[in-house]
């Protein structure tokens, strides 16, 4: 009788084991899995405009929702998308750009827009109001970042051209295991042309 006791005890106590493994690697893949980007390299899907900030007369800020609040969008870092609109005479138009945000920013995205008065698709986010719909594809692009690819980078960038370079910095500093190094050049006409200065200045003053 002991003996049988015994027995069913150890039993027991394996189980309790087993389940423990198991609800601890379920945990484990449910944490570290990535989950799956909204992006479709071969469709365009539509994201709604949820938020319209101007920051100056022909610069604003697009707040797009993704479908659920837990979506990702699913951009590689170093690479960007394409967004399809149409220009003042009807005619579509598909210019590539870079969300300012990231992956870890989760159930929307957002671009920095400088609306040009010639440009084509300057007229279709000139235009745009909340509650409109932008049709994007992606990921674009052949280069895509891995941490601590290189010891250190190097960028020069002028005006719109900040983004790119913007999404790239922003993932490196905000991943405390990349360890690499920063230069940037960033040119402009004038004081008020700089974009994303509020930003590039908070990511200076909290990883300096």
């Amino acid at each position: 009788m002991e003996s049988l006791q015994s027995h069913r005890v150890e039993m027991i106590s394996i189980a309790v084991a087993l389940v423990a493994i198991g609800a601890g690697t379920a945990f484990y893949f449910y944490i570290t899995k990535k989950p799956k980007g909204c992006l479709d390299p071969e469709n365009f899907k539509e994201y709604e405009l949820v938020k319209r900030t101007d920051l100056s007369h022909n610069v604003a800020k697009f707040k797009f929702a993704l479908p659920t609040p837990d979506s990702v969008l699913g951009l590689p870092i170093g690479q960007h998308m394409s967004c399809r609109g149409k220009d003042s005479v009807g005619e579509e138009v598909v210019k590539p750009y870079t969300p300012t945000t990231l992956d870890s920013d989760i159930g929307y995205f957002e671009l920095v827009i400088k609306m040009y008065p010639q440009g084509r698709m300057s007229h279709h986010f000139r235009e745009m109001h909340e509650g409109d719909y932008m049709a994007v594809k992606g990921p674009k692009g052949r280069f895509k970042y891995q941490p601590n690819q290189v010891r250190a980078f190097g960028m020069i960038a002028g005006g719109t051209g900040i983004t790119p370079m913007f999404q790239v910095t922003r993932a490196i500093l905000e991943n405390p295991d990349d360890k690499t190094n920063i230069h940037l050049i960033y040119a402009n006409v004038t004081y008020e042309d700089i974009l994303l200065k509020e930003e590039i200045d908070n990511l200076a003053t909290t990883f300096s």
